[in-house]
């Protein structure tokens, strides 16, 4: 997952990013079960502390290119709006969409699917390089080009369909409640983000890869006997075929009430022991228990209405100084797209650093949660050893990263809270033991 999973606004930049970015919680794996075969007690943790480890010369020479890409992906999601804006070109866009859709809803969706041809074709050469060149460099990618092709005109396709469905409805609110249409789209994106949320698992994550279940039944049982330690009954889990696009690993939670599930990429199972994967598998439990999925819909919702307000207010005062270039000279027209991508593109700067914060502490939170749960220390750390490693990880970035990309604590850090986070060995209680249930009273 990228791990800056932030859902937008109800506009065309909220739809594509939601629908087409990885799954909501693609964490990295973290602390939990030191399970041992069958349904014995959990055996005593080993106290020697893992030392956090040093990246390799590979990992921080990702990690450095890694921020300038990413700088530069965000200086051109400015330009790109910008450049379609400022030219007129996007009113050219919406004379073309009018005239071959007559009616507003025809020509607002006309004109989002040729907008979003032509920014996928403008932004081709640096998603290529991104997400295809630069993976294969580096040795993270088994993916061919084909797939990663066909991968992304399919969230290309997805983002534009959808997009054109949805995006008539806050420029009709514009046009009905001009000064209070943000407001309005904010109500209506958080039963949309759950709708979103509910059926993206079920209909959108299998088009890319394969799911199924677990292909080892010994340790399903085990990670289903943890769930039953935590109350989550009915748990699915989910084995995903993701060696055929990357070598990386990643576990990750996602879907709502009847969607929900827990995700196990086979990268991992492949390169973590049982008792590491049952550390993942207590994480991920955390998110279900600690209720962090509704959590962020509302937390992203929140976004979603100081970005509109924003939108609001700026958008139409560049409006009325610069409608002579833009082409048109109301925010209800759905020339304004590029306007509305600007501007949501600068509150994003402004609003990732603090959902990464509140995601930073979810995470914390969820790590405690699988410590607590399982006790199993030495096994959460060295699961971390091995996510830096094969991720290509570095332990401590610097403030830029933490800052504007990192939704998750740095693995330094969650290395150090697992070599010393045990109140049950000092006689102290543990936070979340109201959720817990002790081994004993799981039915066997």
């Amino acid at each position: 997952m990228r791990t800056d999973p932030i859902p937008r606004v109800l506009t065309l930049a909220f739809l594509l990013v939601l629908l087409v970015s990885p799954p909501l919680r693609a964490a990295e794996p973290a602390p939990a079960a030191s399970a041992v075969p069958g349904r014995s007690a959990l055996i005593a943790d080993d106290l020697t502390p893992v030392p956090v480890p040093q990246p390799s010369a590979l990992a921080v020479r990702y990690h450095e290119t890694g921020n300038w890409i990413w700088g530069l992906s965000e200086l051109w999601s400015l330009l790109v709006p910008a450049v379609l804006l400022f030219s007129g070109a996007s009113a050219r866009i919406r004379n073309v969409a009018h005239k071959l859709g007559r009616r507003f809803i025809f020509t607002v969706g006309i004109y989002i699917l040729l907008f979003s041809a032509i920014v996928f074709l403008l932004d081709f050469p640096l998603h290529f390089y991104r997400g295809y060149l630069r993976q294969h460099a580096y040795g993270l990618s088994n993916q061919s080009f084909h797939k990663w092709f066909s991968n992304s005109v399919t969230q290309a396709g997805i983002g534009a369909v959808v997009s054109a469905l949805f995006v008539w409805i806050p420029y009709l609110l514009i046009q009905r409640s001009p000064r209070r249409w943000w407001l309005y789209t904010t109500i209506l994106t958080i039963p949309f983000l759950f709708v979103v949320v509910l059926v993206k698992p079920i209909w959108v994550d299998p088009l890319f890869n394969d799911f199924g279940p677990m292909k080892d039944k010994a340790l399903e049982r085990e990670i289903l006997a943890l769930a039953d330690r935590a109350g989550i009954s009915g748990s699915r889990i989910y084995e995903v075929n993701k060696s055929v696009d990357t070598k990386t690993v990643n576990a990750y939670v996602t879907g709502l009430l009847g969607s929900k599930r827990i995700v196990l990429w086979d990268t991992l199972l492949a390169r973590l022991d049982n008792r590491e994967v049952l550390v993942v598998m207590g994480h991920e439990m955390g998110h279900f228990v600690l209720g962090h999925v509704p959590r962020s819909i509302l937390l992203s919702s929140l976004i979603t209405l100081v970005s509109l307000f924003w939108v609001d207010r700026a958008g139409r005062w560049l409006i009325a100084r610069a409608k002579g270039r833009f082409g048109f000279d109301q925010l209800s027209d759905v020339a304004s797209i590029p306007l509305l991508l600007l501007l949501l593109q600068v509150a994003s700067l402004a609003l990732v650093p603090v959902a990464n914060a509140y995601s930073r502490q979810q995470e914390h939170e969820a790590d405690r949660f699988a410590l607590e749960i399982t006790r199993a220390n030495r096994d959460a750390a060295l699961a971390f050893v091995k996510l830096q490693e094969e991720n290509l990880g570095v332990p401590r970035p610097g403030f830029i990263y933490r800052f504007w990309r990192g939704s998750h604590p740095s693995i330094g850090e969650r290395i150090d809270f697992c070599n010393t986070y045990r109140p049950w060995a000092q006689g102290r209680p543990l936070r979340y033991s109201r959720w817990i249930r002790p081994e004993s009273a799981v039915p066997r």
